[in-house]
């Protein structure tokens, strides 16, 4: 069974699908995707380009065949991994760059053997219209804003609120200087995708937990509407003893290369005391961590954070089970008024 869905149909039965395969080259996939999707392409890097060069240069036809060939032995491994995962029968979504050929090849075949299969009219590029769109008339106006000082545990609440988005986690930045030790980020459209998946499953009239950032994460942005809504939110300063501070940003410096280190400290020149930074990268050398930690939180971050015009609530993070009971009382009281 094979039934062309519009995107709004689509989206709904999304989370029904026993498998949701992208059919486009692995280049396209990496780059973004529909969350939850597996790459079983038509044509790989290679053979996508060397098609498309064929179809503007030469001939359609010539291309469609030569296409085609490459579809046919890329459909016969993937059925292999296919069948050892999902029965026939099971329900399969699947989509192209634009709902056109390569999905169709595939979804074909799929569908004859007795797969349920629920191809996407128009493609990753509707689906991106739809995240587009989404994101920038998001229905939810209520947000809980987690502010304070680096390392005060803000994302560690966050994992235990809900409902609750950790954009840091989503961007794979730490939204400061030190924030790319995380390592590669993921693209803005992937970032997007995955951000529209989880407010899309988010009641619009309840309040989210939020933590307050930058529009900028690393090279991911916060969409506008969303950090207009943030900053309308109820702002909450959190707090927390230097010594804890020190102890969780101690678990990302364990990490840090030289060369890493080296140059931020570099960048972040112009922000801090010479001699703090000296101080810093003397206690680096000799592997005193904790020290270093220290030293960059008094006189670098604490520093250049800046305070809030309005904050409504303070919370001491000292005891994070206490600090937990408080904000979820709090999510009650502002959800009932």
């Amino acid at each position: 069974m094979l039934n062309d869905v519009e995107i709004d149909a689509f989206i709904t039965q999304k989370s029904s699908f026993d498998l949701l395969i992208d059919a486009r080259s692995p280049k396209e996939f990496n780059e973004s995707h529909i969350p939850n999707a597996q790459n079983f392409y038509a044509l790989n890097d290679a053979e996508h380009q060397e098609v498309g060069t064929i179809y503007k240069q030469v001939s359609r036809n010539d291309a469609k065949i030569l296409g085609a060939r490459y579809i046919c032995q890329n459909v016969a491994l993937h059925l292999q991994e296919i069948s050892k995962h999902y029965k026939i029968g099971a329900r399969i979504g699947i989509y192209c760059a634009r709902g056109g050929l390569r999905s169709s090849s595939i979804a074909i075949i799929l569908s004859h053997i007795g797969y349920q299969v629920y191809r996407l009219t128009g493609g990753y590029k509707n689906y991106r219209l739809h995240v587009l769109t989404y994101l920038e008339t998001i229905p939810h106006h209520h947000f809980i804003l987690l502010g304070g000082n680096t390392g005060c545990g803000k994302s560690e609440l966050l994992q235990i609120l809900q409902p609750s988005i950790d954009l840091e986690m989503l961007a794979n930045h730490l939204g400061s200087s030190f924030g790319s030790i995380k390592g590669a980020q993921p693209s803005q459209k992937a970032f997007e995708n995955i951000l529209c998946e989880i407010l899309c499953k988010i009641d619009p009239n309840t309040y989210i937990f939020i933590e307050a950032e930058s529009k900028r994460m690393g090279k991911c942005t916060i969409p506008a509407l969303l950090h207009e809504r943030m900053q309308q939110g109820f702002r909450v300063e959190i707090t927390a003893p230097l010594e804890q501070r020190v102890e969780r940003i101690l678990k990302d410096y364990v990490s840090i290369t030289t060369d890493f280190f080296n140059q931020v400290m570099q960048m972040i020149s112009p922000y801090i005391k010479k001699s703090a930074k000296e101080a810093a990268q003397i206690a680096y050398e000799s592997n005193h961590l904790a020290e270093v930690a220290k030293i960059l939180l008094v006189e670098y971050y604490d520093v250049v954070y800046k305070k809030p015009r309005k904050v409504d609530l303070v919370i001491d993070n000292a005891d994070q089970s206490q600090s937990i009971q408080a904000l979820q009382s709090l999510h009650v009281k502002l959800s009932n008024v």
